[in-house]
């Protein structure tokens, strides 16, 4: 269940300094609270490690917040849109999601006598506002995730880790995509390169497309090297690196070929049923 509300309040900026700390602006800036030791406490954290693994489109940034909260505000100058993800303890049932628009966020506590250990995604939004100003985003958004257990040393529940995956979805959709470059295989076939060192050259605008975490698992079946994105380095599987400047990408493929390594350009298609790059081994006719 996913709870949202909505006003047309808008909310006073209650104080007015200058930071020398400007980190780099970004289109997106995502931030998960709380604190991995404990159990459901941590679903913001570990939401940014699987957003990172799932790959990070150009525009947007991650920060695991973890419980720094003064860190956490810094880091929202220059951003256009704060999503900021915790959990929440209201007594509703567990893996709740509740969304509040940053329009909702009039009523914040104050900022006396709070210390580190104490700040909640609400201190660090009310922090910001006071010490950038005119400088703090307006569009910020809340999601936060019921509880059901905060035990130390614990995983995340099962009804936590759905609503994890539910609000990834929702960013995925509404934040990330748009910032996604176009995918060049939706108007049919690509054109790839093999090196005769047994690499595989994919453009920029292709890896980033279908292939954002930069790794990949492959194999030979018929006349074709199927290759098919992974979410993360920690998977194994192939690295996809950088090449040039432009962001063209290169995979070595020479084991995975073994006595078939092609050479030149070859032809490619996207197979949305099982998720791969399609590679035809045959010479461009």
């Amino acid at each position: 269940m996913i709870i949202t509300s909505r006003s047309t309040d808008n909310p006073a900026q209650p104080g007015r300094t200058e930071s020398d700390l400007e980190p780099p602006g970004c289109a997106v800036l995502i931030v998960g609270c709380g604190n991995l030791l404990r159990g459901d406490d941590g679903v913001g954290p570990v939401l940014i490690r699987h957003l990172w693994e799932r790959g990070v489109p150009e525009g947007a940034r991650l920060v695991d917040g973890g419980t720094a909260g003064m860190d956490v505000a810094f880091q929202m100058r220059g951003a256009q849109r704060v999503v900021i993800v915790d959990a929440s303890a209201t007594g509703a049932s567990p893996g709740t999601i509740y969304r509040v628009p940053g329009d909702e966020l009039a009523e914040l506590p104050p900022l006396q006598g709070l210390h580190t250990h104490s700040f909640r995604w609400d201190h660090a939004i009310a922090f910001a506002r006071w010490a950038l100003a005119d400088a703090c985003p307006t569009d910020i958004t809340v999601f936060l995730v019921e509880a059901e257990n905060v035990a130390l040393g614990t995983d995340l529940s099962e009804s936590v880790t759905a609503a994890m995956e539910a609000v990834i979805a929702i960013i995925e959709d509404a934040y990330l995509s748009p910032l996604r470059p176009e995918d060049p295989t939706t108007s049919g076939r690509v054109t790839v390169d093999f090196t005769d060192d047994g690499y595989l050259r994919l453009s920029a605008q292709l890896a980033a497309a279908r292939f954002p975490a930069d790794v990949a698992v492959g194999a030979v079946r018929d006349d074709e090297l199927w290759l098919l994105p992974l979410r993360g380095p920690r998977s194994g599987g192939l690295l996809l690196k950088q090449r040039n400047p432009a962001g063209d990408r290169a995979v070595l493929v020479r084991e995975i070929l073994r006595d078939l390594v092609p050479t030149g350009a070859r032809r490619a298609y996207w197979d949305d049923e099982h998720g791969a790059l399609r590679i035809s081994l045959e010479p461009i006719a």
